[in-house]
């Protein structure tokens, strides 16, 4: 069964940041009509964990509708910022771009912070924001934002499912980095599993950090005599937990991945020494070269010099949504044709996801509620779902 409602967990009033309360006002003056046309992004760009590949293929997609000669005649400016994982830049980023450089809507933003800051501005300025890696648990929350990803509270709810299901594990284990504001988000995802299964997690430690020595959680994993352990890791925290598991010659542990370590580089450092570890794929896995669904994806990308990833996926899956919506509105594209435009949007079915892109009016928004689920071997990628997982399950 498909969740019938979008992810709705206890969420902490956010930061009013110095100069990101609700007093500010949106730009009067909207742009559109002649000209380009001015889209925005604010993505982690620097700091400790970054995003770059949403936005750079957003800026992919709109290089290439430039270079055929925009939409009805009117060529896109990209404008990303950065908010280097900072509220306060967060904050600034995104008056910039939507105050100051009058874009009509955001496209294709990534970061660990930015809805949890400016949904509120977002939605008080009448933009909406089509998130390529939506992240804080605050994304999937607003009525203005509608990320395309499955996020990785879903992410983590399909995994410790099928490794309670389909693994067939009794002892799931959970180490779980807590960035920004997550920790209650994936504590949804963890009672969902529960109400959905009956069962609980054998150990739950939420107190990994990105510079964290793996060496002491691996250890503790063998020691609880856990069998599956999920584990929420950026692609160097990742490689760094594996190697621990190798050098440490820890056997009999499934250890599954989120979305972020889904990449070529993982593989690739890895190696064998990777071999068995599972992860989430959000989009058609990107490592299969023969599947049609990837064709213009990979080609586009490769040309634009854009790396292979998931985020990637996420923000070229952006940019098209965007663009195939410019171009049923008449008349000029202004920030309020373009809101209209996604308000008044039909579910958008492609095979890069499981299931339909959803905006319309709804309050909240988590259209992506499937995946599919990877695992390494002798350094490289390979889909052990070729069908889409769904969770049965929903998160309250």
């Amino acid at each position: 069964m498909i969740p019938k409602r979008a992810l709705a967990v206890p969420l902490a009033a956010l930061l009013l940041i110095a100069g990101c309360g609700l007093s500010d006002e949106p730009t009067a003056a909207s742009p559109g009509g002649t000209g380009t046309i001015k889209v925005g992004g604010v993505s982690s760009l620097s700091g400790a964990v970054t995003f770059p590949d949403s936005s750079a293929a957003a800026k992919a997609v709109f290089d290439r509708v430039n270079e055929q000669g925009g939409v009805n005649g009117q060529k896109i400016e990209y404008v990303s910022a950065d908010d280097k994982g900072d509220p306060a830049a967060a904050a600034q980023a995104a008056r910039d771009v939507v105050t100051n450089q009058g874009v009509v809507a955001l496209v294709g933003s990534a970061s660990l912070l930015d809805c949890a800051v400016n949904a509120p501005f977002y939605q008080q300025s009448k933009i909406v924001s089509i998130q390529g890696t939506g992240v804080d648990p605050t994304c999937f929350e607003s009525p203005a934002i509608s990320p395309v990803n499955t996020g990785p509270y879903l992410n983590m709810a399909i995994n410790l499912y099928y490794a309670s299901e389909v693994l067939k594990r009794d002892k799931v284990c959970m180490f779980l980095a807590i960035l920004g504001n997550t920790n209650d988000a994936y504590g949804g995802a963890v009672k969902s599993w529960t109400a959905l299964t009956g069962k609980k997690l054998t150990l739950d430690d939420r107190t990994v950090k990105p510079d964290s020595d793996p060496t002491p959680f691996v250890l503790r994993a063998r020691r609880e005599g856990c069998q599956a352990v999920l584990y929420n890791g950026t692609e160097p925290m990742a490689i760094a937990w594996m190697k621990v598991v190798k050098q440490q010659d820890v056997k009999g542990i499934d250890w599954l991945m989120t979305t972020a370590p889904y990449t070529e580089a993982v593989a690739k450092a890895l190696g064998p020494d990777g071999d068995g570890t599972y992860a989430n794929a959000e989009f058609e896995p990107f490592t299969e070269a023969d599947s049609p669904a990837l064709k213009d994806w990979r080609t586009l990308m490769t040309s634009k010099n854009v790396p292979l990833t998931s985020f990637g996926q996420g923000g070229y899956l952006a940019a098209t949504y965007f663009v195939d919506t410019l171009k049923t509105i008449k008349g000029p594209i202004t920030r309020e044709a373009v809101t209209a435009a996604f308000k008044a949007l039909k579910p958008v079915q492609t095979p890069l996801t499981g299931t339909p892109y959803e905006f319309g009016e709804a309050p909240r928004h988590f259209s992506n509620r499937a995946g599919k689920i990877v695992q390494l071997k002798d350094g490289a990628w390979h889909v052990v779902t070729p069908e889409w997982v769904r969770y049965p399950g929903t998160l309250d």
